[in-house]
């Protein structure tokens, strides 16, 4: 009774009964058919408060663009304030686990030294913005050539979530040339569009963030994907 009645309350409070998201195709995370643990999140948020989530996957410069043209309400996996043209919730979704990728020669980095260091990370994603003291960085259009950079000193790490850290060891055949090294949790956030209908959308996102977090309804979907956890009851915005 109680999910029958969800698409009316939605409307009554004046949000739209789809929300159009848009990410970068991350596998078992944002997969291109609608699966994946930040699918599954996303839907547990907004389709029992009755709003249908629609996804589109798209490269994350290219969905950035789209949520800014208004053509979709929100982009999947923004880092906080990392675009001013865009609306923020006060919570975030989930943590990325950030990780340096370099030769094993190299010495080992750490959060407070990672920015003496030449580093590269593929366009859009602007570690600079949340790594101390960054003094050289390049981006790259694509992830296809860092290997080669590390190999020639070009570089001396490639910095990305792990499962992208993981997707680039996993094209080289010397996996024991290479290291990669924690150097940062940066908590994950969808970036709405700056329009009254995305406004509404985020404020709905927040509500059902706080509710879902206190009973720990999105605990089992991160462990049926193998993934930690990243609240606990008392957890708050940050």
């Amino acid at each position: 009774m109680l999910l029958s009645l969800a698409p009316w309350v939605a409307a009554a409070e004046g949000v739209p009964r789809q929300i159009h998201l848009v990410s970068e195709t991350w596998l078992d995370y944002t997969n291109a058919n609608g699966t994946g643990l930040a699918w599954d999140v996303l839907r547990k948020v907004f389709e029992p408060a009755g709003v249908k989530v629609a996804t589109q996957g798209a490269p994350y410069s290219r969905a950035v663009g789209l949520v800014k043209r208004g053509e979709a309400d929100a982009w999947v996996g923004s880092y906080k304030e990392e675009d001013a043209d865009n609306l923020y919730p006060r919570w975030h979704f989930d943590m990325d686990h950030i990780y340096a990728l370099g030769l094993a020669s190299k010495p080992v980095p750490t959060r407070d030294t990672i920015g003496q260091y030449r580093l590269v990370w593929v366009r859009g994603y602007n570690f600079g913005h949340y790594l101390p003291d960054v003094r050289d960085a390049r981006e790259v259009q694509r992830r296809e050539g860092i290997l080669p950079m590390l190999e020639h000193d070009r570089v001396d790490f490639y910095i990305d979530a792990r499962t992208e850290v993981d997707h680039v060891l996993g094209q080289t055949s010397q996996p024991e040339r290479f290291r990669r090294t924690h150097v940062a949790e940066l908590p994950l956030y969808l970036a709405f569009a700056r329009n009254d209908r995305a406004k509404a959308l985020r404020d709905l996102f927040d509500k059902r963030m706080a509710e879902l977090v206190r009973s720990g309804e999105l605990k089992p979907i991160f462990e049926h994907w193998q993934q930690p956890y990243p609240f606990t009851p008392g957890s708050k915005p940050q």
